[in-house]
């Protein structure tokens, strides 16, 4: 493994609400979207935070047997997608179900040109898309913030060529 650092705002170790299953979640710091009403402001500030090695994230998320899968959040994720890409690529082979929150839509992802923010979202299992819209906020729907956002299924979609929506009830 290429060891590269990664700016975080924060990780929590275990966490049942940021994805299907016990998870190590990743707050990444830095996010260009700005969300008015967004959930983690204080992870905008791309100066902020602290840099830790991907193989420390790596250790500490192996080091748990409980764990089934890793949340990346931010901030934006894919602001800093060569190094998640790593980590992700080390977390797959372990097994580890991924899923990533982005302000950016499937059809953005799909769209650029970065090698590294392909590399990532082809490695995610689900992707929460869209930026959070205060007027659509609701707090009925299932791991996302509003009525814009979706559950898509990563895999699926890629083989479908569109964005395939799940509610991860078989994902556990």
């Amino acid at each position: 493994m290429k060891d590269q650092n990664l700016r975080i705002a924060g990780v929590i170790d275990e966490s049942i609400v940021d994805g299907p299953g016990i998870r190590f979640v990743i707050f990444t710091q830095g996010c260009p979207h700005h969300c008015p009403g967004c959930h983690n402001p204080q992870t905008h500030d791309f100066a902020g935070g602290e840099e830790v090695l991907i193989s420390k994230l790596l250790s500490d998320v192996q080091a748990d047997p409980l764990i089934s899968g890793v949340t990346l959040s931010g901030g934006e994720p894919f602001c800093q997608a060569e190094p998640l890409a790593e980590l992700v690529r080390v977390l797959k082979l372990g097994g580890k179900h991924i899923m990533a929150y982005t302000g950016y839509t499937w059809e953005q992802l799909l769209e650029s040109d970065d090698h590294c923010v392909q590399a990532l979202l082809r490695q995610c299992d689900v992707l929460v898309d869209g930026p959070f819209i205060e007027a659509e906020r609701d707090l009925s729907l299932r791991f996302r913030g509003s009525r814009n956002q979706r559950l898509i299924d990563v895999q699926a979609s890629l083989r479908a060529g569109y964005a395939v929506t799940t509610d991860c009830t078989h994902i556990s």
